[in-house]
């Protein structure tokens, strides 16, 4: 009795083993496919997800991973292509369009020299404004081209937040007061300095201002922390969250800003990115908050 008891015990404890080394080696093979695939997630390959396991069940989970990182391959590379073609097409349009406005310039000062009557002069003035429009545009898709242009880096430098903070603000306040906005401006004594490109960063606190201005119910509030975060808060009962979640989108344009290309924020969004930054936007009972992070570095 004894015999056959310790016979059953014996069997089991090698069942039991066997067991756990056939889980321990599922174990590992997972945890090896898991990783391969983050690493092919992350990395432009054309290898696959290979595994040393045996086992059915988990051979074919590396095979079905395997046709979904294909058709992901497949996928990334139409984006890439047409992501490409997009900014082709952008750089050229915006070229082909400067040509027949210095001719229509040219044109509308040669007119002007002559004698006209109170109503052409008034006409002209209309084509003139709309030039003028179309010329702002033309140059806002120009800058984009430029600065999605392959393999073009910023020139970083220390740089004090609060300088150029207060010169974008100042440059940008006879036209904010002009329409009934006056900024409310917070930040420390203390310099914040970040090593950034310090023309950049001009630009994306002219996005930013301009955002105010197309935007604002006739307030403004920044704020700098001395963590390096910046806030650009005012209301904006014309937007919604839907509308505030797509800012940031490519050629996108609100109904009450249609004089825009919907470019500015998502340049500022690139150089941000571009400048090791973030940046993100929140609406909350009609007023929209705009934020932008630069850590320090090896902060990140």
């Amino acid at each position: 009795m004894e015999v056959w008891l310790w016979t059953v015990i014996g069997s089991m404890a090698v069942i039991i083993i066997v067991l756990i080394i056939k889980v321990r080696s599922q174990q590992r093979a997972i945890h090896d496919i898991s990783s391969d695939f983050a690493e092919r997630l992350m990395t432009d390959t054309n290898t696959l997800i290979d595994t040393a396991s045996h086992d059915k069940y988990i051979r074919q989970l590396a095979i079905e991973i395997n046709r979904q990182l294909r058709k992901l391959r497949e996928q990334r590379h139409r984006f890439e292509q047409g992501d490409l073609e997009l900014k082709n097409a952008v750089t050229n349009i915006s070229h082909d369009l400067r040509t027949p406005l210095t001719a229509i310039w040219g044109y509308l000062d040669l007119l002007e020299e002559e004698e006209l009557s109170a109503p052409v002069s008034g006409y002209v003035e209309m084509i003139r404004n709309r030039a003028e429009l179309l010329s702002q545009l033309t140059e806002e898709l120009f800058r984009y081209s430029v600065i999605l242009a392959e393999g073009k880096e910023l020139a970083k430098e220390p740089v004090v937040l609060n300088a150029v903070l207060e010169e974008s603000v100042a440059a940008f306040y006879a036209v904010l007061t002009e329409r009934g906005i006056t900024p409310e401006i917070r930040m420390p004594k203390k310099k914040i300095v970040r090593v950034l490109d310090r023309s950049a960063l001009s630009r994306v606190f002219s996005n930013l201002l301009n955002n105010a201005l197309k935007y604002s119910d006739g307030d403004l509030e920044i704020v700098l922390s001395e963590n390096g975060e910046m806030e650009f808060a005012n209301q904006a009962s014309g937007l919604d969250e839907v509308q505030v979640g797509k800012l940031f989108d490519r050629f996108y344009t609100v109904e009450a800003a249609r004089t825009s290309t919907g470019l500015g924020l998502s340049i500022a969004k690139t150089l941000v990115e571009q400048m090791s930054g973030s940046i993100t936007a929140q609406y909350e009972r009609e007023r929209l908050k705009i934020r932008v992070y630069f850590p320090e570095e090896g902060t990140e």
